[in-house]
């Protein structure tokens, strides 16, 4: 079973640039996005063999989630519980018989720290509803941290920026040791990839980048895990697809 997660940065600015191509060429039993930026009304999204959800920001032009899908679900959760971070869609769980896909746009601490505060408390709800589910997780998106130096070009420069404080990486040590693997490092442990590259600066082509994009999955998972990879290559945002394949 294949999955994909990527950050598009813009729904309708991807698909002019490739997106349905992408698609059609990975045939993903699931492709989640971040940052769709764009109401339902806004795009069309039909892709044949597939069913969508969405979940749009209140905000027009902000933030906002999405799923294909070619199995249908059992049931479609928005947000986490209570419904909480749902006025800015940054949260879409699927559930099967044998697991919950859930997709993620964790908020950007911005910069100054300004959300540092509501970005900590998202993240004790985040993993509140992760570890409350009653199934193995697969969990995936944009999660706005570099966890480990070997996650980002240049650490000593960016200790207090937005995506590498001590208060972000540290809370998504507390996510794994609650119960879950990052996929990714797990199977690559000293492989150097990044994910995510800043527009400015030719960082893309000069290779200074973050690895923010993850898939983790329940440590129940872990014999069912068979490849992970950054599809660094693939371009149409300034994040690059990231891919999961696991043996149900």
């Amino acid at each position: 079973m294949k999955f994909i997660s990527w950050n598009v940065n813009g729904i309708r600015a991807c698909i002019s640039k490739g997106f349905f191509d992408f698609m059609s060429s990975e045939n993903p039993d699931f492709l989640c996005i971040q940052e769709t930026k764009a109401q339902p009304e806004q795009v069309d999204l039909d892709v044949p063999g597939y069913k969508y959800v969405m979940n749009s920001a209140t905000k027009k032009g902000y933030s906002g989630t999405l799923i294909y899908y070619k199995e249908e679900p059992i049931n479609i959760y928005f947000g986490l519980n209570d419904g909480k971070y749902n006025d800015e869609g940054r949260v879409i769980t699927l559930e099967y018989p044998n697991f919950y896909l859930v997709t993620a746009y964790s908020p950007n601490s911005q910069e100054g720290l300004l959300r540092l505060d509501y970005r900590m408390n998202y993240e004790d709800d985040l993993r509140t509803y992760l570890t409350g589910l009653n199934k193995p997780v697969i969990f995936c998106g944009d999660l706005n941290v570099a966890h480990k130096e070997i996650d980002i070009k240049n650490p000593k420069a960016n200790l207090r920026n937005a995506g590498f404080t001590i208060e972000e990486r540290t809370k998504f040590s507390e996510l794994l040791d609650s119960g879950f693997i990052d996929t990714f490092r797990y199977l690559n442990p000293d492989v150097i990839k990044y994910s995510w590259w800043s527009y400015r600066f030719q960082s893309r082509a000069k290779n200074i980048g973050w690895r923010i994009d993850y898939f983790v999955v329940s440590k129940e998972l872990e014999n069912k895990i068979k490849a992970a990879d950054i599809k660094v290559d693939v371009l149409g945002s300034d994040h690059a697809p990231i891919t999961l394949e696991m043996e149900f």
